[in-house]
């Protein structure tokens, strides 16, 4: 018989980036490390977005507590810094951010700028690899690394435009990732939600289609919501998943099935 203990996280440490509100899939993650019993590190955008986060790290009784902008030199490098003086190691870390310019987002993926194209890969995607490279000397006992996706990583996805050819790299460098890392033990995951009402996805031209093809055309029949997202996701921070790494997680409803 498996013993299953009643806090399976008890005991471990992660960092959580991308938590804009109480919307956030990063916030509904936070919840799920949470109540698996792991104390988390919190990080705010900038001085909009520390008013709607600080009382959320509070809530989840968050120790460490700072600003993270991955396009200001050296923001994430500090968080890495105070994780390492205040827990020595770390168990996870889950990277939830993206961003294009509205502009680039909202045209068409040929008309594109090379700033913006250049921007949105490093912010969503090269982040997450310095991200994971901060967090490797940190992981001495493994750990998981979590990214956030979506289905038009690998379809073509109308009015996603920039963002899918920027997630399929995400993807991709997960799995890379996962190559590299899994000798120590560090599992590597992109979690693909179902549309989900966000500050990040109401930048996308049209969500309110996505959001109603999502809940009538997928199998579950209804909506994705955060605590689904960070239920699944901290799952896979537990060591029930400890052999589990390099994939897509796909927490939708089914609607990546269809055709």
């Amino acid at each position: 018989m498996i013993d299953v203990p009643a806090k399976p996280l008890s005991g471990k440490k992660g960092l959580v980036l991308g938590i804009a509100n109480e919307h956030s899939l990063a916030y509904g993650c936070a919840m799920g490390f949470r109540a698996l019993g792991a104390e988390l590190a919190v990080t705010w955008l900038n001085d909009q977005a520390k008013p709607h986060v600080e009382p959320l790290a509070k809530a989840l009784d968050a120790p460490i507590v700072m600003p993270c902008d991955v396009t200001v030199p050296g923001h994430l490098d500090a968080v890495f810094r105070a994780m390492e003086k205040t827990w020595d190691t770390i168990d996870f870390a889950l990277h939830a951010i993206a961003f294009a310019p509205k502009d680039d987002l909202h045209g068409r993926l040929s008309d594109c700028s090379r700033d913006g194209f250049l921007l949105a890969m490093d912010v969503s995607c090269h982040s997450f690899i310095r991200m994971a490279r901060l967090a490797e000397p940190l992981m001495r006992d493994g750990g998981a690394l979590f990214t956030m996706s979506y289905y038009g990583s690998e379809r073509v996805v109308e009015h996603y435009n920039v963002m899918g050819p920027v997630k399929a790299a995400l993807e991709s460098a997960v799995r890379y990732l996962a190559h590299e890392l899994g000798p120590k033990g560090i599992r590597v995951h992109a979690i693909s939600s179902g549309p989900v009402r966000t500050r990040a996805a109401s930048g996308i031209d049209h969500f309110d289609e996505l959001i109603n093809d999502a809940a009538t055309r997928a199998p579950a029949k209804h909506l994705v919501s955060i605590e689904d997202v960070g239920a699944a996701t901290a799952f896979l921070a537990t060591d029930y998943a400890k052999l589990i790494t390099g994939e897509t997680v796909y927490v939708d409803g089914g609607y990546h099935i269809l055709g």
